[in-house]
């Protein structure tokens, strides 16, 4: 999983802009309904990923400095913002996901190349700073497929899928709730094997459509499983 994170910041670029095309495309009923993760309009998600951005700006900031900065000013915080911008207008939307991205951009450029060697304190734990441009990828990619509005997995590209499947069943191989499972994906020269490997079936697909799958974004209608069996149950991811 290590890369240069500034090898990445293109990827982010065009990331952003394909989320940017879609939602300038919702009218008012869309951003309204339902989004693919419970209680959440698309209205939530572009809030989300709005706030995210500045949510890494900060944690950027703490890598620069040295000072504990957080991601957030606290859980209740960052549900608040989420919520009071998930009924703005398309164009407001439109407006801080592009000002939102820019102060991220800004700030990878402003980071001293010393400091991507620090560690940061996400939500979730601590993190190396040098995953943080990997981190927004991440979000802005699957929270585009949780719009609903017709970006999939399948549209994600290879690298993106392959990095994202080894990062996702490298958490589950340390779990003690992922069941056994050997995933073989296409292209692929070698399995991901989580659990014991001599009693776990071989799941295999595309990279995407695993990790869709893994990450609850997928039902793996598209998967194959050997010997001939239900799909293993993953649990939940983050």
């Amino acid at each position: 999983m290590a890369m240069d994170p500034l090898l990445l910041t293109g990827e982010v670029d065009d990331a952003t802009a394909r989320l940017l095309r879609t939602a300038a495309g919702l009218d008012p009923a869309d951003l309204a309904a339902p989004s693919l993760l419970p209680g959440w309009s698309r209205g939530h998600v572009l809030a989300h990923l709005a706030r995210n951005a500045d949510g890494f700006v900060n944690l950027l900031a703490s890598a620069g400095t040295g000072r504990p900065i957080p991601m957030y000013a606290s859980a209740a915080a960052r549900t608040a913002d989420i919520s009071a911008g998930a009924s703005r207008p398309t164009e407001e939307h439109l407006d801080d996901l592009r000002r939102s991205a820019d102060r991220f951009a800004e700030a990878v450029a402003a980071m001293p190349v010393q400091a991507w060697a620090a560690t940061v304190e996400t939500r979730r734990g601590p993190w190396p700073a040098a995953l943080l441009v990997w981190g927004r990828l991440r979000e802005l990619e699957i929270h585009h497929v949780d719009l609903a509005a017709g970006y999939r997995p399948a549209d994600w590209s290879t690298h993106f899928g392959q990095r994202l499947l080894h990062e996702v069943a490298g958490g589950f191989a340390g779990r003690d709730d992922a069941p056994p499972m050997v995933l073989r994906f296409d292209g692929s020269s070698h399995e991901l094997v989580i659990g014991d490997r001599e009693r776990a079936p071989v799941v295999a697909g595309s990279a995407a459509d695993l990790a869709a799958w893994l990450t609850g974004r997928d039902t793996g209608g598209t998967l194959t499983v050997t010997p001939d069996g239900q799909l293993p149950r993953p649990p939940e991811w983050i």
